[in-house]
């Protein structure tokens, strides 16, 4: 379908898509306002886009002025541009604000219009542009790579090795406070199964730090090998975050089990994966039903298990001998709360 330049587009060009006569005569005295005050296409689309196009005028309208503001622009005409403003006010915005005069020289005009260049920059300049990212997100070694990207001369990985030699804890991370992150900084909201009507959940950093380590240390009590797997069978709750950051945080691998999962389901991820131990729940709360969950790992034949109680401290069901509560987990490692 061929469409008419903006400048060409009539009146009875919009009545012809369904828009009524006072409508259309409306949209083109707007249009021929635009044009009169922009000065390329993009700029055009842009003052298009914010004030004449709405969801309730016909879609044929829409790439009626779509094509016909980029008639002769090329491949690949943007839909959409965002707004300097907003663009401005993301981490790569940010970013260039603070420091695109310095990475890009004379070529930095603002975030918007210096992002290509910015992109072809951290193409061509690797170890400078990833040495940024890294800072931004505040990654924390244990080891250090000896550099940012490593050519591999033996012809095995082309594209070369990316932080030869690193080590980092992922968990550690996640709860490494300074720079944009701080120790009072709200990092979960939850609200229970059944407590619709009360106010939601919150922790703190410092509150989620104090747990995972408590919970970390419980682990290190059971003097597992390190690397050892570890399955986690519960619920998406608060007590699941914590679990998960813990069992990485103490240099352990986390097998992730559905909790929807059958006992036949659950065991044979738990061989697959060798797991040592497994984290979960007496039962699941969904309304006014009570799901069993421990059951299901049990005939699954798991290894020691450590149960969490769905409310309160009191269990739905008889642990096995070998199996520990949550409580007397944690109890193994009460005295290092603090440390």
């Amino acid at each position: 379908m061929t469409y008419k330049s903006l400048e060409s587009i009539t009146k009875s060009n919009i009545e012809a898509l369904g828009i009524s006569g006072d409508v259309s005569e409306k949209l083109l005295k707007d249009l021929h306002e635009i044009l009169r005050c922009s000065a390329t296409p993009v700029e055009t689309w842009v003052q298009v886009s914010r004030r004449i196009l709405h969801p309730d005028l016909p879609f044929s309208f829409h790439q009626m002025l779509y094509y016909g503001c980029y008639k002769d622009f090329g491949p690949d005409p943007p839909a959409w541009i965002p707004d300097p403003k907003v663009a401005s006010s993301t981490n790569v915005g940010k970013l260039l604000k603070r420091r695109g005069k310095v990475l890009l020289g004379d070529d930095y005009k603002n975030p918007v219009s210096s992002f290509s260049t910015f992109q072809e920059f951290s193409v061509s300049h690797p170890e400078v542009y990833w040495k940024i990212v890294l800072d931004e997100l505040n990654i924390v070694f244990s080891v250090a790579p000896k550099c940012i990207l490593e050519k591999d001369t033996s012809g095995v990985n082309p594209g070369g090795n990316w932080l030869p030699g690193a080590y980092l804890n992922p968990a550690r991370n996640c709860l490494t406070h300074g720079f944009k992150r701080r120790l009072d900084d709200v990092v979960i909201r939850w609200r229970d199964e059944g407590s619709d009507d009360l106010p939601v959940n919150t922790m703190t950093l410092l509150e989620l730090r104090s747990h995972v380590w408590l919970v970390a240390h419980a682990l290190s009590a059971l003097d597992l090998e390190d690397e050892s797997a570890i399955a986690v069978d519960m619920p998406m709750n608060v007590e699941s975050v914590i679990i998960y950051l813990a069992i990485v945080l103490a240099g352990h691998v986390v097998v992730s089990i559905a909790d929807s999962f059958s006992p036949r389901e659950i065991s044979t991820r738990l061989k697959i994966s060798k797991a040592k131990a497994i984290f979960t729940q007496d039962v699941i709360i969904r309304g006014d039903k009570s799901i069993p969950l421990y059951r299901r790992v049990v005939d699954a034949e798991a290894p020691l298990a450590i149960v969490v109680p769905a409310r309160g401290s009191n269990y739905r069901t008889q642990l096995r001998e070998k199996d520990l509560s949550w409580n007397k987990f944690l109890g193994n490692a009460r005295s290092l709360r603090n440390t």
